[in-house]
């Protein structure tokens, strides 16, 4: 062997161990925190998982994301929060309730948020164009939006004076305020229906019977969103026409949805996560407040309830489920 092929051959044998079994970067890890629990969830974490991939990171490759749900119970958020902050998890996602916890426990740890309310009105973040903080994130409730559910409602029963809104008394949205404004202009009694859990929907459709409500406003919350199957069935055994925010309900045979893309707000918020991963300070990182907006209606579900759906909301409608 010559000496030039003998030091080729020694110097591989000496590195390539080195290579093969020497440690390998540690994966960043994300942090998840949730008010409710991951049924009916399956869309709403498809589409932030997109978003991550969009920026490079695909989970269990080379980012791992650890998932901390409260099932619906508020109170225990707190130390689902602190648990994450304990792990000093890279980046942490998170709805209304989940980013509250964390804003009183944490102040270092990024947060990137998804919520219906105001952030600004909840304290999150001191701007919408520069947070100036560790926080940041999407927020996809307008007060347009909601006077638009309203408007739609109009539409579709002209006669329509007396209606219900759904509301979790533990949610910090500004969405009922926005309700009883919209609905006074509209000459509207809003009559408020409160329900924190499944057991409280039974008595709640039972008020809107004794009261005579003519529709339901169903209120933007993450709890009644992954219930959506149990509201839109009530609905349709008390024969009760009922407003969603999203088009989940309309699909799971609610009758109308208007509101923004909860799919697209969800991936900005994985868009978001991995800028952070890769460097951006969520203080510099304006809140991104959702443009697209969605009608969805249900003809089957307007059939079985009697209602003739005008023709101008059906052309208008992004979507009609037949």
């Amino acid at each position: 062997m010559r000496r030039r092929d003998f030091i080729i051959l020694v110097g591989g044998v000496a590195t390539w161990p080195l290579t093969a079994h020497g440690q390998q970067p540690a994966r960043p890890v994300i942090g998840f925190l949730h008010s409710s629990s991951p049924k009916g969830n399956a869309s709403y974490l498809t589409a932030f998982r997109n978003g991550l991939k969009e920026m490079g990171f695909f989970e269990g490759q080379n980012v791992a994301v650890e998932y901390r749900w409260a099932e619906g119970e508020t109170d225990r958020l707190p130390a689902l929060a602190a648990d994450l902050i304990g792990r000093e998890v890279a980046v942490i996602a998170a709805e209304t309730r989940g980013a509250l916890a964390l804003k009183m426990a944490n102040t270092t740890i990024p947060v990137v948020f998804g919520m219906s309310g105001d952030p600004v009105k909840l304290g999150l973040v001191t701007s919408l164009n520069r947070p100036e903080g560790n926080m940041t994130g999407v927020s996809f409730l307008s007060t347009a939006a909601v006077a638009k559910r309203l408007d739609l409602l109009r539409e579709l029963i002209p006669t329509a004076t007396q209606i219900g809104y759904l509301v979790n008394p533990d949610n910090f949205s500004n969405e009922l305020e926005e309700v009883k404004a919209a609905g006074r202009a509209l000459g509207l009694q809003i009559l408020i229906i409160n329900a924190r859990n499944e057991r409280d929907f039974d008595q709640a459709f039972a008020t809107l019977t004794e009261q005579r409500a003519h529709a339901l406003f169903v209120g933007t919350d993450p709890f009644f969103f992954s219930s959506r199957d149990e509201l839109t069935a009530l609905a349709a055994r008390f024969a009760i026409p009922a407003f969603y925010y999203l088009r989940q309900y309309a699909v799971a045979g609610g009758l109308i949805s208007y509101g923004a893309s909860l799919d697209e707000a969800e991936r900005q918020v994985g868009v978001y996560v991995g800028q952070i991963l890769k460097g951006a300070k969520p203080a510099e990182m304006p809140i991104i407040q959702s443009a697209r907006f969605e009608l969805v209606i249900n003809l089957k579900t307007a059939k079985a309830l009697s209602l003739k759906v005008p023709l101008s909301l059906q052309v208008a409608a992004d979507e009609v489920i037949e």
